[in-house]
């Protein structure tokens, strides 16, 4: 294991920083806790939006490579890689995609995402272990993220991965973050100190799940996974989402209930089909070739001439 952290480093951090603001955080009675975080938390959004123009520019990137067939595959330590995880497992379900087009690689493995492991965030060596695992290659995007910025295992992860070929960028809440330096893409989101100090789960967490929101959701969207704003691509796997995906279709088809379930339950509750049966008068099979011109986008097959 390699070790980056010293001392200075750590100390100079924003995330590490204690606010004079908050000095007598525990005396405060909960009321005024709950408005003191409430308004810290809404310092959030702004630090984002500082850096949109890094956030695009990945995303674009991300995007293109996607398209020609490549992998988005998030790393992460402690709370970055549980919020990695969380991102990635949730887009099967919303957008049906395959195992492992998304997917979050965590420091210490399975293990650490519900308990703290010793000494995985430093084992630099784990790290290109599991990038070589993954098999990664030109195509992919490799996503470091890093509240600190300066996390062993997630440089070692990002700095194979670009050895191999791979788009890789870096999420960091830090500026000028050793992250940020070691990938193609920095994206610096600097939330400051933390209402209790260095626990970067709190809005320094917050700014990356917004972020990775944006990454999964607009990187779909660009892959043609909407309809507008429809979950079009949604795995209808429970009576909730089966009936998402029938007011889906009515909106789509500007039909009724019954006329959409109909259609839904031949084609096995997958809405593009469905919603391209009934917009064109085809049958199942001449949707799904027309979708397969369309290469999925489903615009595009209901507009085919």
């Amino acid at each position: 294991m390699t070790q980056v952290n010293d001392a200075e480093t750590l100390a100079g951090l924003t995330t590490e920083a204690a606010d004079p603001r908050w000095h007598d955080l525990d005396t405060l009675p909960v009321a005024e806790l709950a408005q003191v975080m409430n308004q810290a938390d809404a310092s959030v959004p702004q630090a984002v939006q500082a850096a949109l123009p890094q956030i695009v520019a990945a995303i674009d990137a991300t995007a293109e490579r996607m398209a020609a067939g490549g992998r988005l595959i998030y790393v992460g330590a402690g709370t970055p890689g549980r919020l990695a995880i969380l991102d990635a497992s949730e887009c099967p379900p919303t957008f049906s995609t395959p195992p492992g087009l998304v997917t979050a690689v965590m420091a210490g493995g399975w293990a650490a995402v519900v308990s703290a492991v010793e000494g995985a965030e430093d084992d630099t060596e784990a790290a290109r272990r599991d990038i070589d695992e993954l098999a990664v290659g030109p195509l992919d995007t490799v996503v470091g993220i890093a509240s600190s910025g300066r996390t062993p295992f997630v440089l070692a992860a990002v700095q194979r991965a670009g050895q191999l070929g791979a788009l890789t960028v870096g999420l960091s809440c830090n500026r000028r973050a050793a992250l940020s330096q070691a990938v193609d893409h920095a994206i610096e989101v600097e939330v400051g100190p933390e209402v209790v100090s260095g626990s970067t789960r709190l809005k320094a967490g917050t700014a990356q799940k917004l972020v990775l929101n944006m990454f999964s959701t607009i990187t779909m969207i660009r892959l043609g996974k909407t309809y507008g704003s429809l979950m079009i691509d949604v795995k209808a796997t429970n009576h909730k989402l089966r009936e998402r995906a029938i007011r889906i279709v009515c909106l789509i088809a500007q039909t009724d209930r019954s006329t959409a379930l109909t259609a839904l339950r031949a084609a096995d509750f997958r809405v593009k089909p469905a919603a391209v049966m009934l917009v064109r008068g085809l049958s199942l099979t001449e949707a799904e070739a027309s979708l397969d011109r369309a290469q999925g986008r489903l615009r595009r097959a209901l507009e085919e001439v």
